[in-house]
């Protein structure tokens, strides 16, 4: 029985309705207490994106107090560059994880969109633009194939995409040739995406007070329609409490920014990226389609919902992503190569959306879950590299981090399930 529900009983029974009543009967509709919040939500297994945050801020204290440099503006900068490419990646990944499929392709296809792209422009001669498009649009071929393969043939993701990290590789190879590398327009487009920066101030600071300012009516405009539902919704301190402390961080961020060059291109179009994916998933019928899925398919299939048409397109959107960020990654290093989309880039990929907060076994995660955990990983191997340590240490680290990710998602299920809500 809701609190709500239960608080219009006490009410219809003739009762009082003291200030103790409404603040044990419907605590949304009061002030509470953040760490009362905190603890309800810890034994209720939604401690959301909680420990990953934290994750993140020792990560960066013990790198910070091995090296002075580690959160130097220069340092930060590049970092919040070198996290795009990795996420783009990661976030349709997280489509595929909402599902409780896995995607192992995703690697090879974005070494695939940078070989294609590095061909067609720079072999071809065809406009970057252009270029750009037909890459980006092969991946969603690429994706849609495989998602036929799962959802009309019936052939577990992980053999189909597992056939197309080896398929998708080699053809990457095959066109790139015996050369091997083809080195990109260092002006270019492409090298533009993540070469470019903002350096008016304004640029960084108008971005946070933007991404504050829609947080805050974003959230109030839900909390209202909640209430209105008669659902439990957030109060209105906390709303503040959250929108605040998103408030300094994103202040801060610009503030470290504009010491070095100003805000990155790569990093604006990432942010746009997750707010539109996030605004898909969270407030559209084909996001509700997708959660559906990834709770029970066969509750789904009864209730009408087009199961195969979900499943293909979710690898559509996640061969799309790799696309995308396979090209970022080549505008990084202005060259395409046969290491392209190779080495631990599916492990980190994949990583990152776990560490991040989307649970293996579907059904719940964010897109922010791939900003989160790519960043966790990318700090790693930023604080490993200013470390001169092996990369040995990194690999351990980021297993050893991982691993606390999952079994933090196993002990989330198993306290929801406890509590009736998995």
């Amino acid at each position: 029985m809701s609190r709500t529900w239960a608080l219009r009983k006490h009410k219809a029974a003739g009762a009082a309705v003291t200030a103790a009543d409404r603040r044990r009967l419907t605590p949304e509709l009061g002030a509470q207490n953040p760490l009362v919040i905190l603890k309800r939500r810890f034994h209720s297994g939604e401690l959301g994106s909680v420990p990953v945050a934290l994750g993140l801020i020792v990560v960066w204290i013990i790198f910070e107090s091995l090296n002075e440099n580690f959160l130097s503006p220069r340092n930060l900068s590049n970092l919040s560059v070198d996290i795009v490419g990795t996420g783009m990646i990661s976030v349709g990944v997280v489509f595929v994880l909402l599902l409780g499929e896995i995607d192992l392709s995703v690697g090879s296809v974005s070494g695939l969109a940078a070989a294609a792209f590095a061909v067609l422009n720079v072999s071809h001669g065809v406009p970057e633009g252009l270029a750009l498009l037909i890459a980006v649009l092969g991946g969603t071929a690429i994706g849609a194939v495989q998602g036929f393969f799962l959802a009309k043939v019936g052939v577990p993701a992980f053999v189909v995409t597992l056939a197309g990290l080896l398929g998708w590789n080699g053809l990457m190879l095959y066109i790139l040739g015996a050369n091997g590398t083809i080195n990109l327009d260092d002006k270019g487009l492409l090298a533009m995406l993540t070469g470019y920066y903002f350096h008016n101030v304004a640029a960084a600071y108008g971005l946070a007070a933007l991404g504050t300012a829609g947080y805050f009516l974003a959230s109030y405009h839900d909390a209202r329609r909640r209430r209105t539902a008669g659902v439990p919704a957030r109060s209105l301190n906390e709303i503040l409490l959250r929108t605040g402390v998103l408030a300094a961080i994103a202040m801060a961020s610009a503030f470290v920014l504009n010491q070095f060059l100003g805000l990155p291109l790569a990093l604006l179009i990432f942010l746009v990226v997750l707010v539109g994916l996030d605004c898909v998933l969270r407030r559209t019928r084909y996001g509700r389609m997708i959660f559906a899925l990834g709770g029970s398919v066969e509750a789904s299939r009864r209730t009408g919902l087009n199961v195969d048409l979900v499943r293909i397109s979710v690898f559509m959107m996640s061969g799309t992503m790799a696309a995308v960020g396979g090209l970022f990654l080549a505008s990084r290093v202005t060259s395409a190569s046969q290491t392209s989309g190779a080495g631990l880039l599916l492990m980190d990929v994949i990583a990152a959306a776990v560490i991040g907060g989307t649970s293996l076994f579907g059904g719940r995660g964010r897109t922010w879950s791939a900003l989160l955990g790519v960043l966790v990983i990318q700090s790693i191997a930023s604080g490993v590299a200013l470390m001169g340590i092996q990369t040995a240490v990194q690999f351990m680290i980021t297993g050893g981090v991982l691993l606390i990710a999952v079994v933090i998602d196993s002990l989330s299920r198993r306290a929801q399930r406890a509590h009736g809500r998995v």
